[in-house]
């Protein structure tokens, strides 16, 4: 799918993306750049929500114990 730019600057999102995600007006979306590249999000609602489990399986087990244990 593609997007054209208007004149002032402003882009449609095709309505079949729109309600795949359930987007509807108003709602707010991030936009980054990563390697010239456009990256477009859902804002999350709760920012701290959205981290939940962000790092999820990235220590082994026993890791936080030992850290915990390490600072006495």
């Amino acid at each position: 799918m593609e997007a054209t730019i208007s004149s002032k600057h402003q882009i449609v999102i095709p309505k079949t993306i729109r309600e795949q995600l359930g987007l509807k007006a108003g709602d707010k979306l991030q936009l980054s750049l990563h390697e010239g590249k456009l990256i477009v999000m859902e804002k999350p609602k709760a920012p701290h929500e959205a981290l939940l489990g962000i790092a999820k399986g990235l220590y082994g087990p026993g890791y936080l114990k030992k850290e915990r244990e390490s600072w006495r």
